[in-house]
Parts: structure tokens; sequence; C-alpha cells
């Protein structure tokens, strides 16, 4: 695999990733007791945790980009033979 093919692969893990992390743990300013701050809709996030969940999101690439590369380039043959 090129450089530029791994660095792009990651990418794309990393995005998927946060993306579906988003929603984990966050409170609508309607739910919370601390109100709504005027001029915010009442669904806005109280505290959203951006960086935690990019740092989050940036161990799990890296894990799955890591099992990818494996899969990539291992020789599978090898190991069904084991198998067998």
């Amino acid at each position: 695999m090129q450089i530029l093919t791994g660095i792009m692969v990651y990418i794309i893990f990393w995005w998927i990733i946060f993306f579906m992390m988003l929603p984990i743990g966050v409170v609508a300013q309607d739910e919370s007791d601390e109100g709504v701050v005027p001029g915010t809709p009442g669904s806005a996030p109280t505290r959203p945790l951006l960086w935690r969940k990019a740092g989050a999101a940036t161990l799990i690439a890296a894990v799955a980009w890591g099992i990818f590369h494996i899969a990539r380039t291992t020789d599978w043959s090898a190991v069904f033979a084991l198998l067998q």
C-alpha cells in the first residue's frame, strides 16, 4: 500500500468513526438544568465534548487502520491452510 493511500484510508476511517461518536452522550439544552442560552435553539447541546470525541476517534481509527493494514498485507491463504 502506498503512503498516500494509507493516509486517505485512515482519514476516511477517522471521519466515519467521528460522525458515529457525535451523538454519544449529548444532552440538549432543553433537557439540562442549565436552561437554554438566549439566541440558540433548545436542541443545541450543552457540552458536546468534541475534543474528547476527536481523540477517541483518533485512537479507534488507528486500531481500525492497523487491522485493515494487516488484513491487506497478510497472506491469508497460509492462515487458511493452517486451519484445515
